[in-house]
């Protein structure tokens, strides 16, 4: 298995305006917490600062000189200062995790909705791994830095403004000097933590890839021991896991540098602010509680410079997470309604059904030109006429083009040339929501939701009754098998259905396409993965859902579709044959050497069953 390799161009990325100010816009839409999560960061900046002078103001009344009518204030002022301090501290937290819950509620949200207007074509080339880590690590990534590190930021830089001021009121000459290294120190700290950065990343880097080793050995649990390559697997396993081990621990290793140097650092201007301000304080220029204060400064840089460092290289992590959580919400659909159609008919999430027209079912492939590669065109002036109530089986071996065919008159892909006319009209001139409300399309391998066998079929009917929903299900057959279960309707599919069979999970499909009552169905290989006894109550159910309905058939078993209106039989994108299936077995063509073929392997396979 070859594996990515980490590039530290990408582990450290340029902060961008424009990116940052669509997080912002997102942000504001949570005004109220961002606002007073900057002012609780304020208040608790000054109350912190504010203990340096409180601090000195007790030792020169209380300690120096005991003066007992500076008790008092000072009790007072302590009470206030914290007071403010546990409110602020409350304040921010409270607020710094709602803001953070909203900004990550926002992003998912429009992630996912921005998802549900995306066609097939963007599934095909993206991968699901990549959308998932979008929609959970780096929208938590991108919502936990945005909220706390704003409030580290707001509480480092108002945190050394009001200290700095303090101490200019207090003694400026030993303040300027002070502020001349905190300069110095943060200079020192964005270097060395950008190399800490880049090994962190990398560390994390490397537990993806472990991750997703780990998730191919579950996922290929049956095939790793059918290969026997447990021991090539263990081995890639154990080197991955080795390189993850030598970057986090010199991570690590940085990491307890960095720190050590930062501490070594801000103790550095301690001894120097002791120094000269003992020697300000011989020749009486300063006094004793004052040279606490700068000393009490000096010890508390190291946090805030910490923060800011933290914050700005946090905020290059999260620029590669601002960027890829952005390209999810601002995918453009390769398939929408113009802008005209939709103040018609609406869209997907502002339906006007007032103004939907009714289909009556003719249907029309107008010179249609596709292909996904340029190189290779699937159909090429391709042309077909349907006339609505008529049922349509496409014929062919495998890329022959039937399964593009009926993508196409899904409208889940659009014709790169030609036209698609319903009722004689581009499908392209009325909204996607007017024509997938009115289709029923069933899969050969169908997708169901981790539900119950209820839900899962009244999805094609989202207000059925349940006696409609058993209706639905006896008239495929279904009934029979979930009476059988404990708890009936209500039994709990399983994650994409893995706790029913292939045949079972079709049933269901079928249920709820029956339910859905469309005006146009599409049966893609529906019946391919059924057994012979259900695929004979499937077909009875079926001949009656047909009836009165266009429908489109791309038929795995020719058995299925003898009784189809037309069958057109295809090879490379383009009509080779088309009659019924007795004019047909007539012309003794391609289409009678796929059916005699088709018709004794099934007596083939049926001998050996029962025999076996």
């Amino acid at each position: 298995m070859d594996l990515e390799q980490f590039s530290e161009e990408h582990a450290v990325k340029k902060v961008t305006f424009s990116v940052w100010k669509q997080i912002l816009k997102i942000m504001l839409k949570s005004k109220k917490e961002l606002v007073l999560l900057i002012i609780f960061a304020v208040f608790l900046s000054l109350s912190e600062a504010l203990t340096i002078p409180l601090n000195g103001y007790a030792i020169s009344n209380l300690i120096e000189t005991y003066n007992e009518s500076a008790l008092v204030p000072f009790i007072v002022l302590s009470l206030i200062q914290i007071t403010v301090f546990v409110v602020s501290v409350f304040g921010f937290i409270y607020f710094g995790s709602k803001l953070e819950t909203k900004v990550r509620y926002t992003l998912r949200k429009e992630s996912f909705k921005n998802l549900q207007k995306l066609p097939f074509s963007y599934y095909d080339t993206t991968k699901q791994g990549w959308i998932m880590a979008r929609m959970t690590s780096d929208t938590n990534r991108l919502a936990r830095i945005v909220s706390w590190g704003i409030l580290d930021l707001t509480w480092s830089g108002f945190f050394m403004i009001f200290t700095i001021v303090v101490l200019f009121i207090s003694e400026w000459r030993l303040a300027l000097i002070f502020v001349s290294f905190l300069p110095i120190l943060l200079i020192i700290a964005i270097l060395f933590r950008k190399k800490v950065l880049i090994l962190n990343r990398k560390s994390r880097f490397h537990n993806s890839l472990l991750t997703g080793l780990f998730n191919e050995s579950f996922l290929g649990a049956k095939t790793t021991k059918s290969l026997a390559i447990e021991e090539e697997l263990s081995s890639e396993f154990e080197k991955e896991a080795r390189t993850m081990q030598q970057v986090t621990i010199k991570a690590v290793l940085y990491g307890a540098t960095f720190s050590s140097m930062l501490l070594a650092g801000s103790y550095t201007v301690v001894a120097f602010v002791i120094a000269l301000g003992g020697y300000f304080a011989l020749q009486g220029l300063v006094t004793m509680p004052i040279l606490f204060m700068f000393i009490r400064a000096a010890m508390n840089t190291f946090e805030p410079i910490l923060n800011l460092t933290n914050f700005i290289n946090e905020l290059q992590v999260a620029q590669a997470s601002a960027e890829r959580v952005l390209q999810l919400v601002n995918e453009k659909p390769a398939v929408d309604d113009t802008d005209e159609v939709k103040d018609v008919y609406g869209d997907l999430f502002d339906k006007k059904r007032e103004n939907w027209e009714e289909i009556k079912g003719d249907v029309e492939f107008k010179d249609v030109t596709f292909y996904y590669n340029p190189k290779e065109i699937i159909l090429d002036n391709f042309n077909l006429k349907v006339k609505a109530g008529q049922t349509i089986a496409l014929v062919g071996h495998t890329g022959s083009g039937k399964t593009t065919i009926v993508n196409l008159f899904a409208r889940f892909y659009e014709p790169r040339a030609g036209e698609i006319l319903i009722d004689g009209v581009d499908y392209r001139k009325r909204s996607l929501a007017w024509l997938h409300s009115r289709l029923g399309y069933v899969l050969q391998m169908p997708e169901l939701f981790s539900t119950t066998i209820k839900e899962n079929i009244r999805y094609g009917k989202l207000n059925a009754t349940d006696e409609e929903i058993i209706a639905a299900s006896k008239a495929v057959g279904l009934d029979e098998y979930v009476n059988t279960l404990e708890k009936g309707y209500d039994t709990h599919v399983g994650e994409a259905g893995n706790l029913l069979s292939v045949g079972q999970k079709q049933l269901i499909s079928f249920a709820r396409a029956i339910i859905a009552d469309p005006r146009i169905l599409i049966l893609d290989e529906a019946t391919s993965s059924i057994d012979s006894e259900a695929e004979a109550k499937i077909q009875k159910a079926t001949d009656e859902l047909l009836k009165g309905r266009t429908s489109f058939v791309v038929a795995h078993r020719l058995s299925t579709i003898v009784n189809s209106d037309l069958i057109v039989v295809l090879k490379n994108g383009k009509i080779i044959e088309q009659g019924t299936h007795t004019e047909l077995l007539n012309n003794r063509g391609h289409y009678f050497e796929l059916y005699r073929n088709q018709f004794i392997a099934e007596r083939r396979e049926e001998k050996y069953r029962a025999i076996s």
